[in-house]
């Protein structure tokens, strides 16, 4: 064999083995990205093993505050698909978010599609309030966006293979708010009152007939800071409301709730609630629906007269 065949030969070789490597590696595996862990929990438990799920937000974590390494903000660039709570919740990732759209990812953000409600007070109100995990039933509505958005993005193969999953799930969605219905329907109409770390409840309280009367925030983000006259007015409502418990999230500092309960003249009690996000998965909100059965139980055991 002469020289210049032998090195087409080789060439052929390599471009053949090149071709197989690419059909036969993950890149074939369709790419998502999810932002907070409460929605990739919710898709983890859709698509399986059909496709590669990076969830930016670690347990633990505040969605408002969370920030990015450099690898991660590569995958948003390079994903079929970003997944995300949107309506202002994931303050720090706002430029990452528009340089994975300049590059033609589409960025799904779930709050727009599913009737999203506004803050009724604080700092925040008439802004859209980004927290619809609280309510149970938004988050069916939420599987049929996301389910939706992964059959135009990826493909009737993916839409299809995951359809069972689904459905499955969907069905937990709707146990589990018969559930917590159940829970709220054991507390006093008149015990339904709720006061937070910051205005995080609100679609629960629509949901299931509560009143949010304060928030030691008196904002939607946990990046407000209240002031004196802030505190001293929610005292009094809390003092007034003969509220027993101030529900504080678990991934926040208790301090200002536990300065509030300082404030008043009753027995007031302060308890974390998983409001903002999962556990790790051996924890007590290792899952979505873990996070949601815990919090209605912990609230009934805070505002169920003893």
């Amino acid at each position: 064999m002469s020289t210049r065949h032998h090195l087409t030969a080789v060439a052929l070789t390599l471009a053949t083995l090149g071709s197989l490597t690419a059909c036969s590696g993950s890149d074939d595996e369709p790419s998502i990205v999810v932002t907070t862990n409460i929605l990739g929990d919710v898709v983890h438990s859709l698509v399986g093993d059909h496709a590669a799920v990076t969830v930016l937000m670690k347990p633990n974590s505040d969605p408002h505050s969370f920030g990015i390494s450099a690898k991660e903000a590569g995958a948003m660039e390079d994903a079929d698909l970003i997944i995300g709570n949107g309506l202002g919740l994931e303050e720090g990732l706002s430029a990452n978010l528009d340089n994975a759209r300049s590059e033609g990812v589409r960025v799904l953000e779930v709050g727009e599609h599913i009737d999203p409600l506004e803050y009724a007070s604080g700092g925040s109100a008439g802004a859209p309030d980004p927290h619809f995990w609280t309510d149970p039933a938004r988050m069916v509505a939420a599987v049929d966006v996301i389910t939706s958005a992964l059959g135009e993005e990826i493909g009737d193969d993916l839409a299809e293979a995951i359809e069972p999953s689904a459905a499955s799930y969907r069905r937990q969605l709707e146990d589990l708010d018969a559930d917590i219905e159940e829970i709220a329907e054991a507390i006093p109409a008149e015990n339904r009152k709720l006061v937070t770390n910051h205005h995080v409840f609100g679609y629960f309280a629509n949901r299931f007939d509560f009143e949010v009367i304060g928030a030691v925030l008196p904002s939607g983000t946990t990046l407000a800071s209240p002031s004196a006259a802030d505190l001293e007015e929610l005292a009094r409502t809390v003092e007034d409301a003969g509220v027993p418990t101030i529900f504080a999230d678990s991934s926040q500092p208790q301090k200002l709730a536990e300065a509030l309960s300082d404030e008043v003249d009753l027995d007031v009690e302060v308890t974390p609630l998983f409001s903002e996000s999962l556990t790790e998965a051996d924890g007590e909100a290792g899952t979505y629906i873990d996070m949601q059965r815990t919090n209605a139980q912990a609230i009934a055991d805070g505002l169920v007269p003893r």
